[in-house]
Order: C-alpha cells, then structure tokens, then sequence
C-alpha cells in the first residue's frame, strides 16, 4: 500500500479558515482525514503540507512513526516552528485514521482501548467587551452570568471564558475588578455545582497575571488559564506556586521538548497540547505520556474544526490522565454539513461516548466545503489606550 497524494481542503468558518488534509492511497475507498488550521497562516500550512508531501508520496501509510520522523527530520530545519508542525499535525492525523480503517476499529483502540465510558465536554462564553474594560461596564459581568446561565441550560457542566481583559505590563485595580466582577457574576448565576475555567489568552505580563488569579482564587476556578506569556514559563511557575486554583497552560507550545520543560519546572496543573499544531495524534501521545509522570492532567486546547475535534476525542477516550474536552458547537449554523460524525453528543452534561466507527469516525462533505471557499480573515489587531501594541 502506497500514499499517492495529499490535498487540502480549506473552508471558511467565520473567524478563522479549517484546514481539511486528505491523504490518499493506492487502495480504492481508502484515505484519511486531518486537519490543519491555523489562524492568520492559511497560505502558509497550505504550502507545508505540499512541500512535506514530497516527503510522503510513494511511502507505506501504516509506518506512521516513521513518516513522522521524516516529516520532523528530513531538513535542516527540523519540525520546531508552528507552520512546519502544524503542517505534520494535519497529516499525521489523517494517517491514524486511515490504519484505524485498515483494522476497521477506532483510533482509540489502537492505543489500547477506552480507558473510560465518556468523554465530558466544555463550551466557551468568549468574552466581555474587552476594548473598553478602562471605563466601569457593570451590564458586562451581567453578560457574563447570562452567558453561563444558557450554557448550564444548553447542557453544559463546564465552561470557559476570557474575563480577564487586556493589560499593559504593570495597571492598577480596575481591570482586576472588572475580571472579579464577571467571575462572580458566573459563579452567581450557577453555582458551585458548575465548573468555570478563566482564559487569559495569556495577554498579561508575569506580575498581573499573579494579580488576577489571586483575586479570582476565591471563586474556585476549575482552572484559570495561560496567566502570561507562554514564554515565561518561569512567569507561569510562579503563579502555580503562589495559589490553591490549577494553572493551565500549553496551547502554543510545540513538541515534547517545550513541554518538558513545562513539566520540569511543575509550571502548571493541567497541560492543554492542541493536536492540530504540537505535532498531531503522535507527539501529543509522547506528551500524554511524559505528563503521566508527573501526575500533570491533560485538557487539549480544541477550538478549531470538526476533524480536530473527532481526534481530540479519540484521544480522550485512551489517554488517562485527560480531564475534558474544549468544543465548538455555534462557530457557524452549517458546522453539521460540513461533517458525517460517527459520536452523538448527550445533551445532559454535554458528554459523549466512544464510537465503534473506524479511524476518526468521521467523513467530510467536500461539495460543502466548496461552498465556503478561502476567505482573508479579518485582521485582529490590539493596542492600549496609549497607542503601543497589545496582544490579542
């Protein structure tokens, strides 16, 4: 059995472009689906796919670990930088799912089966306004308790949202209050029976980041979130030290070796590697590993499309230490058109249940795809009030 092409697919979904990769074989019927999406680099995955396909093309399917290893180590510049392992992600994936169909069972069979009945999933509030978060806006911390009021309602046990706004390195006390302010909101409109998590999309520097989780630590967090820059991984030690609430972090992080250091230097409670860019189903099986070590829970960053979260789920289902699964569920009205899903997803406490499909368990509709074709995201820019550049 050889590989004789690689494609991608890309469909526009709002904010952000979904990067299908399609691996075909020399056997009629028989490919396998990844994906590839990264924000703001559209063009760029989709040119590293085509040059690591040169790699791949003629090669056996099922010899994934060392197609990997091709795909890290075959140039000079190995599979460090988010474009080239973001690219290794998408194809990666797509090969689990083809040796998942080969053996006609699931991908979460192949790693040795279900380690648990159900996988349990968490949606996102998103955030308040953010821009003006300078001026008092009480009817924002009122959004907020509404936000996780209907996601309780929708099914959810668990949320997440960005209350935290955007800080310059050093501020006073209102963006610590406006962050309190919608916390509590939350907490008061559902209880303690419900877990919310606080991303800072590690906009803060190392000091305010330590401010806000000490002020949202009464509130009981599930987890509170990339407090700074993940850069600063001494930053982020430091918060992890200085309070009870978990610290979570690992979104951007690429390969074992970043994570190793992460764990290392026990810089957080919960490790959040997105298959889609750590370097795909593979890597982040090395990285679950590694964590279990260290008695480090996972919960994989997954806002992307619907293969990233047929793998995140697969995953979930053979993998001991992972806590629940990010989800997407509203991003666009036409996300159940695009995909023949083989999990159904239980109203009642958002969970789901391992599938006997084979591979991912999941088919794209690619005449849908071709009905939302590349579109330039829009730019998203951030700047404090004095003109210097934030992060978004």
């Amino acid at each position: 059995m050889k590989i004789t092409a690689i494609q991608t697919l890309v469909c526009h979904a709002r904010m952000r472009n979904w990067i299908f990769v399609k691996v075909l074989t020399d056997q009629d019927g028989l490919w396998g689906w990844g994906e590839a999406t990264l924000e703001w680099h559209t063009r760029s995955i989709l040119g590293a796919v085509e040059d690591l396909s040169q790699l791949l093309i003629g090669e056996d399917p099922t010899r994934i670990e060392y197609l990997w290893q091709m795909m890290y180590r075959q140039h000079f510049w190995h599979g460090n930088g988010i474009v080239r392992a973001t690219a290794i992600s998408g194809i990666d994936i797509a090969l689990w799912d083809i040796v998942g169909k080969i053996h006609n069972v699931p991908c979460h069979k192949l790693w040795g089966g279900p380690v648990r009945d159900y996988v349990r999933l968490y949606t996102h509030l998103g955030g308040g306004k953010m821009e003006d978060f300078y001026e008092t806006h009480p009817s924002d911390a009122k959004r907020f308790g509404e936000l996780a009021a209907q996601a309780v309602a929708d099914g959810f046990t668990a949320f997440k949202s960005m209350a935290v706004p955007e800080t310059m390195p050093i501020e006073g006390l209102k963006p610590i209050k406006y962050a309190e302010a919608c916390v509590r909101a939350m907490r008061e409109a559902v209880g303690d029976g419900i877990d919310i998590m606080v991303d800072c999309h590690a906009r803060p520097s190392p000091r305010m980041g330590l401010l806000f989780a000490k002020a949202l630590e009464p509130y009981g967090l599930y987890f509170f979130e990339e407090p700074c820059w993940p850069e600063s991984i001494d930053g982020i030690a430091e918060v992890q030290r200085a309070v009870s609430t978990p610290i979570a972090t690992g979104e951007r992080l690429v390969g074992i070796h970043a994570f190793r250091e992460l764990l290392e230097k026990r810089a957080c409670s919960v490790i959040q590697p997105d298959i889609t860019h750590c370097g795909g189903l593979s890597e982040a099986r090395r990285i679950a590993a590694m964590a279990e070590a260290y008695r480090v829970a996972m919960a994989p960053h997954n806002p992307q499309g619907p293969v990233s979260t047929a793998a995140s789920l697969e995953f979930g289902f053979a993998t001991p230490s992972y806590l629940i699964c990010e989800t997407v569920h509203s991003d666009v009205p036409w996300r159940q058109d695009i995909v023949k899903e083989g999990f159904t997803v239980e109203k009642k406490g958002r969970i789901v249940r391992p599938s006997n499909l084979p591979g991912l368990g999941i088919e794209i509709n690619e005449a849908e795809v071709n009905k939302h074709p590349f579109q330039q995201e829009h730019v998203l820019r951030s700047f404090y009030p004095d003109g210097s550049v934030g992060d978004w």
